[in-house]
């Protein structure tokens, strides 16, 4: 997405996760934890993805984009498509994103990133192109009305 800014990864923590598992420090138990709200979140508002459950490597992961911000009031905290957080990221001023990897085999979760999405990202010239796109061509449509009046 083009306003996507402040992006943290947390592909190191997953791999150390995966780690602590194979070395048997911890229990597969504590990772395939998914709540069923977010089971859910996976199946209706889900993207899904190629890549394998690192636990079960039966199901493909679903990534889950959940919403964050003081624009969006009670929307806060609800699972969105990517198609809704690109018209969103339009309209809002800023919102936090977290995207959460979940195999609806196993129930293993994971926090994948963050990052922020928004208008407030756009550069003074993008913001302008965004706004006056509809206008400009309001404005196009008008000027060619008078050209072609003004040839009559």
């Amino acid at each position: 997405m083009r306003t996507q800014r402040q992006v943290v990864d947390y592909s190191l923590r997953r791999r150390a996760l995966l780690r602590e598992l194979v070395a048997g420090r911890v229990g597969t138990y504590d990772l395939c934890d998914a709540s069923p709200y977010l089971k859910n979140a996976a199946r209706f508002h889900g993207e899904p993805t190629d890549q394998r459950c690192p636990i079960c490597r039966s199901e493909n992961l679903t990534h889950v984009h959940y919403i964050y911000g003081d624009e969006l009031k009670q929307s806060a905290g609800q699972a969105r498509t990517v198609a809704e957080l690109s018209m969103l990221a339009m309209t809002l001023r800023e919102f936090q994103v977290f995207v959460v990897e979940v195999c609806l085999g196993c129930d293993w979760n994971h926090l994948v990133e963050q990052y922020l999405l928004g208008r407030d990202g756009l550069t003074e010239s993008e913001a302008e192109h965004e706004a006056a796109g509809g206008v400009a061509a309001a404005a196009a449509g008008a000027n060619a009305q008078r050209r072609r009046e003004a040839q009559r």
